[in-house]
């Protein structure tokens, strides 16, 4: 089972090919503003190392966020039409989870957390499981002072992962059952891990279906209500 994986959500992105969960190639780059300048290389240079082919490609898996916005469509797009080009279903993963997945610990409660920026944080909890981890909560977006509270209500010990480094120094003042820990961003051969569980199920998602997962509105919203017609694009003959 050959799986192309992209994860261009957060600060890092990186692109990894693997035979099931054995990785083939990876790159990675971390530049916040550099994901579609990125990616394309990233690709060729995977399927170059690995000596594969697009046709290759058996299911593609993508992070679909939370995190940031232009990588988030970034990277959905390109999974999207190479997948529609090869014809190979795919695999939808949440950032958080794939930093759950691959924070080390056997009995923490793990709280990852993606900066979604204007303040804001993204943070599910999730419970170490025989085999990987469960969710143990909804996702929310909180302030730093809100995951402060959250963590402070949380009775188990616990282990942070995520964007732990840039949050306010107080946010973690006085919370000694937390400990903090790695990975600090989600990366594409986590999603090769994920992607090879579901596909050993049968658990795909068709292209045309994958949605991004922004958890709040866009810093630039378009006003569709200004489009003449639908489908019509602004300054389009008529």
């Amino acid at each position: 089972m050959k799986i192309l994986a992209i994860d261009t959500a957060t600060s890092a992105s990186s692109v990894a090919l693997g035979d099931g969960d054995q990785l083939a190639a990876m790159s990675v780059r971390v530049d916040r503003r550099g994901h579609g300048s990125f990616l394309v290389p990233a690709v060729d240079f995977c399927f170059q190392s690995a000596g594969w082919r697009p046709p290759d490609i058996d299911v593609i898996a993508v992070d679909i966020g939370p995190g940031l916005f232009t990588g988030i469509r970034a990277g959905i797009s390109t999974a999207q039409a190479i997948a529609a080009a090869v014809g190979a279903p795919m695999v939808a993963v949440s950032s958080l989870t794939a930093l759950a997945v691959r924070a080390a610990t056997g009995r923490r409660r793990i709280w990852p957390v993606v900066d979604i920026r204007r303040g804001q944080y993204a943070t599910r909890p999730f419970r170490p499981v025989p085999g990987g981890v469960a969710p143990d909560g909804a996702a929310e977006i909180v302030s730093a002072e809100g995951l402060h509270n959250l963590l402070d209500s949380d009775a188990e010990d616990t282990l942070m992962v995520g964007d732990v480094e840039g949050l306010p120094a107080k946010t973690l003042r006085g919370l000694h059952q937390v400990k903090r820990g790695r990975p600090r961003y989600p990366s594409a051969d986590v999603l090769l891990e994920i992607a090879s569980f579901h596909a050993a199920r049968g658990q795909y998602v068709r292209p045309e279906d994958v949605r991004p997962l922004y958890m709040r509105e866009p810093d630039a919203r378009i006003n569709w209500t200004d489009f003449r017609e639908e489908g019509m694009w602004p300054g389009a003959a008529e």
